[in-house]
């Protein structure tokens, strides 16, 4: 391909990707569906007009990393503090930590019977498919009523935050003792340290760039402090999330010696232009991710009846285990809270980072492509009726 040629593809897809954000917003179908397709589609193409493509699983862990940092800083960075939230954020805590403890349990119990491997490794392969994707659930609450959409936003971002520390945990204690949860806890505690540091650092460097570039430097100093702490396994996204709410809520701490050293005139202006710079490069990563992600789809392994079997009591587990937590913890309506647990990005980023000897036959990107594919589906369904709903109670009380 010519380099006027890739211009062309890159610029379509890009094109393409925008357009499915319209339709999405019209008809609640998740664009990342219309992206996989896509993907699927463009593979097929390619094989029957013969082009060879370069290897592209091999740049989906870098995409995949760049657009959960970029999603999870955009969804924080709209998120604002108050003492009255203290009751949404402790719920969603607690709703995703429970949900993921008994989903993975569970899962991996029935990856356990279904392929008597030791149940270290059925553990680890089974938490991929435990995540909520706040890349995809944080954009389909947009359209529900202000409480709800924060509930979403904080459990997915909590969601994504205990699956990374859960699986960093289990990836480095293949044997649990009190010593690892000893180390734990340290590595919390540093994570909290840096994320501190890091957001006095950034905020202060906000203020006194003068450069005319300056957030895509932020950005670039927030993804090497991320990547710095993911080599020493530390888990973090707990920075990204830390630094999008402290940018947004900042203006509310009012110590004099903060207020004198941080805070300027400007400053939600200038967190306006980064809101929007991260929402746009998001975007574009996410784009091209699950495009790739489709493209490098084996279409094939879904002809295969064990897939979908194994596929639907994923779906069930996932559903069941979230429907009795909603009825007896929550103990809130059941919509649409039910339905917005969408597999996606950070889903395949975990499975890629499985250590191929822990890897489990039957239990590949074929299997994680039904279950995301099902859960956006289901999730799809859910919002159109719960919508539907919503809009002829308005029409009612005209």
């Amino acid at each position: 391909m010519t380099t006027y040629t890739t211009l062309i593809v890159l610029c379509s897809l890009v094109i393409f990707s925008y357009l499915f954000d319209l339709i999405a917003g019209k008809t609640k179908i998740p664009s990342v569906l219309l992206l996989l397709f896509l993907g699927v589609a463009i593979h097929q193409v390619i094989d029957y007009f013969g082009i060879k493509v370069f290897d592209l699983t091999t740049i989906l862990p870098t995409l995949g990393t760049l657009g959960l940092i970029l999603i999870v800083f955009e969804g924080a960075l709209e998120l604002k503090y108050s003492p009255s939230k203290n009751q949404v954020i402790k719920r969603s805590f607690m709703s995703a930590f429970f949900i993921l403890i008994c989903t993975t349990f569970c899962i991996s119990g029935l990856i356990y019977i279904l392929t008597k491997a030791d149940f270290y490794r059925c553990f680890m392969n089974a938490i991929p498919f435990c995540v909520i994707s706040s890349a995809i659930a944080i954009p389909s609450a947009s359209n529900i009523n202000k409480e709800k959409k924060e509930f979403i936003i904080y459990e997915s971002s909590f969601s994504d935050i205990l699956t990374v520390v859960l699986f960093n945990f289990m990836l480095s204690n293949s044997y649990i003792s009190i010593g690892s949860f000893a180390k734990l806890g340290v590595e919390l505690v540093a994570i909290l340290i840096l994320a501190q540091v890091a957001c006095l650092l950034l905020l202060y460097l906000i203020g006194r760039i003068t450069h005319h570039v300056k957030f895509f430097l932020i950005i670039a100093l927030l993804i090497l402090v991320y990547a710095i702490g993911q080599s020493f396994h530390l888990s973090s996204l707990i920075i990204v999330l830390a630094l999008g709410l402290f940018f947004n809520n900042a203006d509310q701490i009012n110590l004099p010696w903060f207020r004198k050293h941080f805070i300027y005139h400007g400053l939600q202006i200038d967190l306006k232009q980064l809101l929007q710079l991260s929402a746009e490069s998001a975007f574009l990563m996410r784009t091209f991710f699950f495009i790739i992600f489709g493209f490098t789809m084996d279409v094939y392994q879904l002809q295969k009846s064990t897939v979908l079997f194994i596929g639907g009591l994923i779906l069930f587990t996932i559903y069941f285990i979230r429907f009795v937590y909603i009825k007896l913890a929550l103990k809130t309506e059941l919509m649409p809270e039910l339905v917005i647990v969408p597999r996606g990005l950070i889903s395949v980023l975990l499975y890629y980072n499985i250590p191929q000897p822990l890897r489990l036959p039957g239990v590949e990107t074929s299997l994680l492509f039904v279950v995301i594919l099902g859960t956006s589906i289901i999730m799809s369904i859910g919002l159109f009726f719960y919508n539907r709903r919503v809009s002829a109670k308005e029409f009612e009380n005209v």
